[in-house]
């Protein structure tokens, strides 16, 4: 039997090859001009760009031709993505913020129709309508619609995924303070969110029968727990496992956001009985065993598409698909990491200590029970031990301490999922995500990321303490 790895390999080789065939008669039979661009040598240097913007950026037609100016060619659209992709990371960010600066919006006639528009709110409504409509086609950047052009061609809508990304790892770098840059994200992103809307997106089911590229992409792209093997992938699309994706048809065999699903008996309190446990390999599911679903990850792939909503409708979508193949199912559940609790704590730690409220955190009898397992002094010297215990994790290697910081590590945990907001909102993000979209914290986990009978202290550092269930 040939492994799966060897048929990818020769899939691979093969839509290459057919890749490389439809290119070359594609170049062939376009018209020549079109390509020109392709061996036109291009100056380096902010001259180069300001000659390339010039010629692929068109001018925004005026408010009365807007709907019978000809499209620009498509030569434009490529040479844009050929010449960025060619940038290194330095000239990307030269040449996004010219782009945005020089090719936005024209200040100056926004000003004069607002102004107008003041002038006119005595007059009828047409002709107020008229105004306003005129004001708001002026709001829009020169280059939006050189960003829309680009995505109707060949790979052009993957292209500003990406660019999105590199947008966004400016901004988040503060590699650039540019308001432009700012609002070339927001322009990116109002398009990206009206091409990713839920009903053009497709809800796929991953098995062990969907392409070789795809399983690849879904092993590479899980961000919350790391596919080991290839058998690891095939039990996680396997029996009792469910494993979907959205994909859209501008990018065609790239999985958007995925979301892994485990159907149990139960809710599971512990994510090791998902990963790792291999027994449900080769068996046949018995839907009188299957009354739970336990999304256990969801990861996006796209940086790109960050603020996009995409995570809630594809669970949601899930739910009334696991309904419709389990018509008896009604449980489903997260099985979540907690990320932040620990810095958290620390930092309450180290304000309390610092105020001079240690002691108010914990109770007296928990305080001469921590002073206890740690052979610390009353006090401050207590205090600092408790920090450190939690700073470094060494407290899960120990049963004594573990049983003396599980009642005051769960209450604080609790606190922090249900009291500490932001925005009005839950200050940790995962909780955040899934009350947002309608979920309830259901049960605090201790120590959910190991079996007691198997401890691994790399694990039990990954998610630090417990996981939260919202169903």
């Amino acid at each position: 039997m040939i492994s799966h790895p060897v048929i990818c390999a020769f899939r691979n080789s093969v839509r290459c090859w057919r890749h490389r065939a439809v290119l070359k008669v594609a170049v062939e039979a376009s018209d020549i001009s079109g390509w020109r661009w392709f061996s036109t040598p291009i100056r380096g240097g902010t001259s180069g760009m300001e000659e390339i913007l010039a010629r692929v950026v068109a001018p925004l037609p005026t408010y009365e031709t807007r709907d019978k100016s000809p499209p620009p060619p498509e030569s434009n659209s490529f040479e844009f993505i050929y010449y960025y992709r060619g940038l290194d990371k330095e000239d990307k960010l030269h040449f996004m913020t010219k782009l945005s600066q020089d090719f936005g919006v024209e200040h100056k006639s926004v000003s004069e129709l607002a102004v107008k528009l003041l002038d006119t709110q005595q007059r009828d409504l047409a002709t107020i309508l008229q105004v306003e409509d005129r004001l708001r086609y002026s709001l829009t950047p020169r280059y939006k619609q050189l960003l829309s052009h680009i995505s109707r061609v060949e790979g052009g809508v993957k292209f500003l995924v990406d660019l999105r990304a590199d947008v966004l790892e400016i901004i988040t770098s503060k590699a650039s303070e540019s308001s432009h840059i700012r609002d070339l994200n927001s322009t990116l992103k109002s398009l990206l969110s009206e091409w990713f809307s839920v009903g053009l997106l497709r809800l796929e089911r991953i098995t062990w029968q969907s392409p070789c590229e795809i399983l690849q992409k879904i092993s590479q792209y899980e961000a919350v727990h790391p596919v080991r093997n290839w058998t690891d992938l095939k039990r996680r699309v396997g029996p009792y496992r469910r494993c979907y994706a959205f994909t859209h048809a501008a990018m065609p065999g790239e999985p958007l956001v995925v979301l892994h699903v485990a159907l149990t008996e139960d809710i599971s309190d512990n994510i090791q009985s998902i990963v790792r446990e291999f027994a449900t390999l080769d068996s046949e599911e018995d839907v009188n065993k299957v009354n739970s679903a336990i999304f256990y990850s969801i990861s996006s792939t796209q940086a790109g598409l960050q603020g996009v909503e995409l995570g809630n409708y594809l669970i949601k979508r899930v739910v009334r698909e696991l309904q419709s193949e389990f018509p008896h199912m009604a449980q489903f559940s997260s099985l979540s990491p907690i990320p932040g609790f620990t810095s958290w704590l620390q930092g309450l730690l180290s304000q309390y200590r610092k105020e001079g409220r240690g002691s108010d955190l914990l109770s007296e009898q928990e305080w001469k029970e921590v002073e206890q397992a740690t052979d610390s002094a009353p006090g401050t010297p207590a205090a600092d031990s408790l920090r450190k215990l939690i700073s470094s994790g060494d407290w899960m290697r120990s049963e004594r301490l573990s049983i003396v910081l599980e009642p005051v590590l769960m209450r604080f945990c609790a606190w922090y999922l249900y009291g500490e907001k932001r925005r009005g909102c839950a200050l940790n993000p995962v909780a955040n995500f899934h009350l947002q979209n309608g979920a309830t914290m259901w049960r605090l986990n201790w120590c959910p990321n190991f079996k007691r009978t198997a401890n691994c202290e790399k694990e039990i550092r990954t998610t630090q303490l417990s996981v939260w269930s919202a169903g």
